[in-house]
């Protein structure tokens, strides 16, 4: 019989992966501070409860999707008495995004207390998340991360041992990168393109059907040529996954030049308030700068 595990975190990206796992067969027990969407967790058949330290209690393998460093260390109690029950004997899964140094003091103080620590974070947004097509990066004690693996396929087109921690969230901070900036770039282009009269709805035709084609690039072209920015990868999720890549490059002496300037401008977008809505919201930051730079011409 399957052990049941815990998962911890029901926000935009959690609660489809947790939904994956219970639609997977895998016996669940959820908890996350907001309750809303537990009844469709209850529908599905995982076992809600009310509190962090029940899930803990049941649950050898805890997993997490919480939004960053001050929310781990909350839930696990780091810093107090609490901390060394919630993680003795347990493997917590970390499947969020935080710096590595975060990620490695981590592992030290789960191995002191006598617990054990996997990174799995993922790439992919909402959509993915619903579909089971997240790609996952795993690192830790080779025996943890196969088990982990296992235990997380429902969740994934694909998944890949990194080794030891922090590498899976260095990767993952790698691949986010790439996706910041290819995003933006399309973004900009569309600006470029609308601002030179041509139909966005072609303009998307063409890229799609084009050698640079990908899911990511599809999903996106269609939702700036119908200025649909409805959420799938937050303003602010990217901003702090920005900000995560430019301090790892910085603590690395890394140029990283195409990185800079798309953190000022998701910086600018969330200025604008926009912050909830979807990372390619950040033409509206382009855009802002188009205006400034017109108004200085005619000064």
């Amino acid at each position: 019989m399957q052990m049941e595990a815990g998962f911890i975190g029901l926000g935009v990206m959690g609660t489809p992966m947790a939904l994956n796992l219970v639609r997977a067969g895998t016996p669940l027990a959820v908890w996350s501070r907001s309750k809303e969407r537990y009844d469709t967790l209850r529908e599905a058949g995982a076992r809600t409860v009310e509190h962090a330290d029940a899930v803990f209690a049941s649950c050898t393998t805890v997993i997490l999707m919480l939004a960053n460093d001050h929310a781990i260390d909350a839930v696990l109690g780091r810093g107090t008495p609490a901390f060394g029950a919630r993680v003795r004997g347990h493997v917590i899964v970390n499947m969020g995004t935080n710096s590595a140094d975060y990620s490695r003091a981590l592992a030290d103080d789960i191995a002191a207390a006598g617990g054990r620590y996997v990174e799995a974070p993922v790439s992919g947004s909402r959509k993915p998340a619903e579909a089971g097509q997240l790609v996952a990066m795993l690192a830790g004690a080779p025996d943890d991360v196969e088990a982990v693996r296992a235990l997380v396929r429902p969740l994934c087109r694909e998944s890949f041992v990194c080794g030891a921690v922090p590498a899976a969230l260095t990767m993952k901070l790698a691949v986010n990168l790439y996706l910041i900036t290819m995003v933006t770039g399309l973004s900009e282009a569309t600006h470029f393109a609308q601002s030179h009269g041509i139909d966005l709805a072609l303009f998307a035709n063409v890229l799609n059907a084009g050698p640079m084609a990908s899911d990511v690039s599809r999903v996106k072209i269609d939702k700036l040529a119908a200025q649909n920015f409805s959420v799938q990868a937050a303003i602010t999720d990217v901003l702090k996954n920005a900000r995560l890549v430019a301090e790892a490059a910085r603590s690395a002496n890394i140029a990283s030049p195409l990185l800079d300037i798309c953190h000022a401008l998701y910086g600018e977008t969330e200025a604008l308030g926009l912050g909830q809505q979807d990372m390619v919201a950040v033409v509206r930051a382009i855009e802002q700068r188009t205006a400034s730079d017109r108004k200085a011409l005619r000064l």
